[in-house]
């Protein structure tokens, strides 16, 4: 299923909204570890940044087949060699991922699902103690040229109140990320439990 209000622009479109270099310096993922999970990767444009951090496994999730075929095909045309792509339902059926499997799982623009807790529990079941979550969702404080509806999007207090549900410890409290979103990222316990 997909989530609430999906849908993407075009690819050229959609990567100016962002910066991935500057977000994952902001976020603490410019300084790769061994695996990271794109969870609703669309184009790829975080997962392309974590391979060119030097990620040494870059796995990028997504529902839509269009996305994930185009994300295939700009690998092809890039050195992203520990990046693999997979069509998936996280929504319904999981990520598909071995228990503490992962150093960080992102979480780009998906926190607007219709079960962010359960979501948010299926992310800290891959993470390895230790590993990170980084959000970045659209602000609904402002207008925005895309995205959900403003009433479904959740803002940084919803992100914060969640992570501590679900068992993380807040690692950097929301952050703005110009021009339209916020960042937080999550730790789940070093402690195995």
């Amino acid at each position: 299923m997909k989530t609430r209000d999906s849908g993407m622009p075009m690819a050229s479109q959609w990567e100016g909204y962002f910066d991935p270099q500057g977000i994952f310096a902001v976020l603490g993922l410019a300084i790769p570890e061994e695996t990271l999970v794109d969870i609703g990767c669309g184009y790829g444009t975080f997962t392309m940044a974590a391979a060119r951090c030097g990620w040494r496994r870059v796995i990028a999730i997504d529902i839509d087949p269009v996305s994930v075929q185009t994300l295939q095909a700009r690998l092809l045309g890039e050195s992203a060699g520990g990046a693999e792509v997979r069509q998936r339902d996280v929504v319904a059926d999981g990520f598909g991922l071995p228990s503490s499997d992962a150093d960080a799982v992102l979480l780009f623009n998906i926190l607007h699902c219709e079960d962010p807790l359960a979501m948010l529990a299926e992310t800290r079941r891959v993470l390895r103690p230790g590993g990170r979550v980084a959000i970045i969702h659209w602000r609904s404080d402002i207008p925005t040229p895309r995205g959900p509806a403003a009433a479904i999007r959740p803002r940084p207090e919803n992100c914060r109140e969640w992570l501590e549900k679900t068992g993380f410890e807040i690692a950097l409290e929301a952050t703005s990320l110009p021009p339209y979103h916020f960042g937080l990222v999550g730790r789940r316990p070093a402690s195995a439990g």
